[in-house]
């Protein structure tokens, strides 16, 4: 009798080359991370060179203009309006300091991109990392970086950069929650930590007071509620240079940014829609960057002022329509977890992404210390909060895209008879 050759599922294919590159700690990160910037870079040889160099087109590249040029962190709408907080500063600091060093040129422009695509390279290039860290299988965490970093998207306002930070602070709270030692000192660091990643996105708040109350519950530390605080004082003290600088330009206090009342004015009025997207082919917004007369209002009123106005108009229409409203704002939510409704191929296909999500956290975090779910699933909980709030636009879901990849592709990688095996393979 002829010896028959064992029987390889397909599937076996994949799952071995999976297990090669989890095996060196090194190798994924790697990996995913030349592949990432390799697809964005070929598709920047596609993108118009206008949109390449040095501009004021839009409102990050216009202040990161007026820095490079004037040292002002300033006008971002139609018209020169003068000092800013429309944007938290971090981002367009690091392209105008890229600009400045490569003079304002071409070279300019292609290095500003590309420290950009390196960015969402980097984000997906470390969710193996995050998925190891989180008590989710590596190769999980693999697949979802391959998968990422097969999809080019547009750099927006930091989402990368935000991302990152996303999953150290989901890390470093984790830590602390599983242990038994945290110390006054590295309690202040990660309050310093968190404050400045708001200065990348703002909406990070929510995330970190989710952590916050959670470990107070959680926390048999007779400590700590004085270890929250230092937490709270590292939070602090890391805002206030930037608070101070706002005080004393605009003579008010507000949180990173100033530009909440016009960013909810734009969501809530007669005739407003839940996307950016269809907001623009009707006109139907009055945003300084676009419409001169807008500008015109900030620069004599004062930004402040201005958006304090619009915020008023904002809760004005929403008190007068309650049920508009709370239309908008549920629409908002179908968009950001099912995508852009107006466009039914792409919602599809974040809509699978998204339910399969929902599969992983199903099948993974039963198996998973309760810290581990609370890292994961505060961050879902409370990240798109602000989001429900404003117009829709899809680079507001891309901080969460890591995490929501990693529990789709622990779906994939996990069989139901697997599962309680994944955290051997970490």
């Amino acid at each position: 009798m002829e010896p028959t050759a064992p029987i390889i599922s397909p599937l076996e294919i994949p799952r071995g080359f999976v297990n090669w590159i989890a095996r060196s700690p090194g190798r994924p990160f790697l990996i995913i991370f030349v592949l990432a910037l390799g697809v964005r870079g070929f598709f920047l040889t596609k993108v118009p060179e206008s949109y390449v160099l040095p501009h004021d087109r839009w409102e990050m590249e216009a202040v990161a203009m007026a820095l490079a040029e004037r040292g002002e962190f300033a006008d971002p709408y139609a018209l020169p309006t003068g000092p800013t907080a429309h944007l938290p500063p971090i981002v367009p600091g690091i392209l105008a300091l890229v600009w400045r060093l490569f003079d304002m040129g071409r070279a300019a422009g292609y290095a500003a991109w590309i420290l950009r695509i390196a960015g969402y390279s980097a984000m997906y290039a470390m969710i193996p990392w995050f998925a190891a860290h989180l008590g989710i299988a590596r190769q999980a965490g693999i697949i979802a970086g391959l998968a990422g970093a097969l999809m080019a998207e547009w750099p927006g306002h930091g989402e990368a950069l935000t991302a990152i930070a996303m999953g150290l602070l989901a890390i470093a709270f984790s830590n602390r929650w599983s242990s038994a030692g945290n110390s006054p000192g590295g309690s202040l660091l990660l309050g310093l930590a968190a404050g400045a990643s708001f200065h990348l996105q703002p909406a990070l708040l929510p995330v970190v007071i989710g952590f916050m109350v959670f470990e107070l519950w959680w926390s048999r530390d007779s400590r700590k509620w004085t270890l929250s605080a230092l937490i709270a004082s590292g939070i602090v003290l890391a805002c206030l240079p930037w608070g101070v600088r706002n005080y004393v330009r605009f003579d008010a206090l507000f949180f990173v940014r100033s530009n909440l009342g016009l960013e909810l004015r734009l969501a809530f009025h007669e005739g407003a829609a839940a996307s950016m997207e269809t907001m623009d082919a009707r006109e139907e917004h009055r945003h300084p960057r676009t419409h001169e007369v807008e500008a015109k209002l900030v620069r004599e009123f004062g930004e402040v002022a201005y958006m304090r106005a619009a915020g008023r108009d904002a809760w004005g229409w929403m008190r007068a329509n309650p049920a508009e409203s709370l239309q908008l704002i549920a629409s908002r939510i179908a968009h950001f977890w099912f995508g852009p409704l107006h466009r039914p191929g792409t919602a599809a296909a974040v809509t699978a992404l998204t339910l399969l999500a929902f599969l992983g956290a199903w099948r993974t975090l039963p198996m998973l210390t309760v810290p581990q779910r609370a890292a994961l699933l505060i961050p879902i909980a409370t990240y798109p909060l602000v989001y429900y709030f404003v117009t829709y636009m899809w680079r507001y879901r891309t901080p969460l895209n890591w995490l929501i990849l990693l529990l789709a592709c622990a779906a994939i990688w996990s069989r139901p008879d697997r599962v309680k095996d994944m955290g051997a393979s970490i």
